[in-house]
């Protein structure tokens, strides 16, 4: 580490500069307060370690300035007046620990040594915190299709303020990638996303699970427990599937959103809790209130935000953009593609399990893909037993030859257009001849005026 060393007495700067050095630190000494601050100020160090009584600013006047201006830069004092008063105001001003004189020079090497491993975990610490911000940014919300597109506007929105949310899809749309997409664009980012699923926990645990119990609280409680109330202390609690909750959750959550306090299971202590409640369902939470299966208050209190995604079925153009970014996220290093045929199955399969199910699918072809540079429609679609082939198919019921000419056709004029109506050029990019391409257009019934003239 670069270590910066504040000391007047020549000795004790020699002395420890020296032993500092020899187990590996680049040291800087000043033997001033004043001057130790203006280098401090101008160039990067991993620590100081200071004398409290210096000439032109003493350490405890260092700490304060440094404080100020750098308050991640750790600070190490040194006394040698035999008091704990000036250690115990040292440590509330923020110093990182303290050597009482005299002391053996090891002692140092150790509190270096141990700042040392938490600054390297914060390092690991801020690099996994920025994977996970590039893993959901919002960005990663795929789509084009003007639904999705609806969401990915809330969900900026939502970041940006400190509102409950409720997020409403059916299984598989991506309901836990939207709340972490909040979590990590918002203010609590640098907190916890701490995630319960309702579905999980039969009801005489989910309460243990959500508010903690103290020892002893019941037959198998043998320790303290910290809930997961508690576990998101200034950052998120994402409660997925929250239309499962019983009624006695329910009530005992109105009360922590309402007070922002809560007890742990067979205790007293009140405990104050600052979070922020994204919630998700994938039923229709309104009718579940009129049928009285789940409390209205608290219905009112987690829907200040409501973002509802849409099935895969409903996001008109999205699978091949979908398609693309799994392909890209399981065979980086290999190009694949997928006959229009197969493609145009893609897009009127009713994909029950949503973008879960298209992931895995792709993520199946790619594995059973071999030597081959093409995902088959095997591969893709496999219809789960016992379910009606009819069932899976969109209420378009067109022949698949019509709904192919109707692909072609559409995906013909869209490169004429991109190639600004030049047919030789369109014609080169579609892999066919010029001939083909008059040839299908006139039976598509589409004239020279249609798609522009050439240039």
């Amino acid at each position: 580490m670069k270590v910066l060393m504040a000391e007047d007495e020549k000795s004790i700067a020699l002395t420890l500069g020296d032993e500092l050095e020899a187990a590996g630190h680049d040291v800087v000494h000043k033997a001033d307060g004043l001057s130790a601050l203006q280098a401090a100020l101008s160039d990067p160090f991993d620590v100081v370690i200071s004398d409290i009584r210096m000439p032109n600013l003493d350490g405890e006047q260092l700490l304060a300035r440094l404080k100020e201006a750098k308050p991640e830069l750790p600070v190490v004092l040194m006394t040698g007046f035999g008091t704990m008063e000036s250690v115990i105001k040292a440590m509330r001003l923020g110093a990182y620990d303290y050597l009482q004189k005299p002391f053996d020079t090891r002692e140092a090497i150790l509190i270096l040594e141990r700042l040392g491993r938490e600054l390297e975990l914060k390092r690991k610490c801020d690099s996994l915190q920025e994977q996970l911000a590039d893993k959901y940014r919002f960005e990663n919300i795929v789509g084009a299709s003007p639904r999705i597109q609806s969401v990915y506007s809330l969900v900026r929105a939502a970041a940006a303020n400190d509102m409950n949310v409720l997020i409403t899809g059916e299984t598989g749309t991506g309901k836990e990638l939207v709340a972490h997409a909040i979590h990590v664009n918002s203010a609590r980012k640098k907190f916890d996303f701490v995630k319960v699923s309702c579905h999980n926990f039969p009801d005489t645990l989910l309460e243990s699970e959500l508010f903690g119990h103290e020892k002893g609280a019941f037959t198998d409680a043998k320790d303290q427990k910290i809930g997961r109330f508690e576990r998101a202390n200034r950052g998120t609690i994402f409660i997925d599937d929250i239309d499962d909750m019983p009624p006695g959750a329910q009530a005992k959550i109105l009360n922590v959103l309402q007070d922002r306090k809560l007890e742990r299971l067979g205790g007293t202590k009140t405990i104050s809790i600052d979070i922020r409640v994204v919630a998700a369902t994938k039923v229709d939470l309104a009718k579940a209130v009129r049928d009285g299966r789940f409390r209205d208050d608290l219905y009112y209190r987690l829907n200040v935000v409501p973002i509802d995604i849409p099935p895969l079925r409903d996001r008109e153009g999205d699978i091949p953009l979908l398609i693309k970014e799994f392909v890209r996220k399981y065979a980086p290093t290999k190009a694949f593609s997928i006959s229009p045929q197969t493609m145009a199955e893609l897009e009127h399969y009713t994909w029950p399990g949503n973008v879960r199910e298209l992931e895995g699918a792709v993520q199946r072809a790619i594995a059973l893909s071999g030597d081959s540079s093409e995902l088959k429609r095997e591969h893709l679609i496999r219809l789960a037993p016992g379910v009606p082939k009819e069932q899976l198919v969109r209420s378009d019921r067109r022949p698949l030859k019509e709904v192919l000419t109707e692909a072609e056709k559409g995906h013909i004029l869209n490169v004429l257009k991109i190639c600004n109506s030049k047919k030789g050029e369109a014609a080169e990019l579609l892999g066919i001849s010029r001939k083909n391409l008059w040839e299908k257009l006139k039976s598509y019934g589409v004239d020279e005026g249609d798609e522009g003239t050439e240039r």
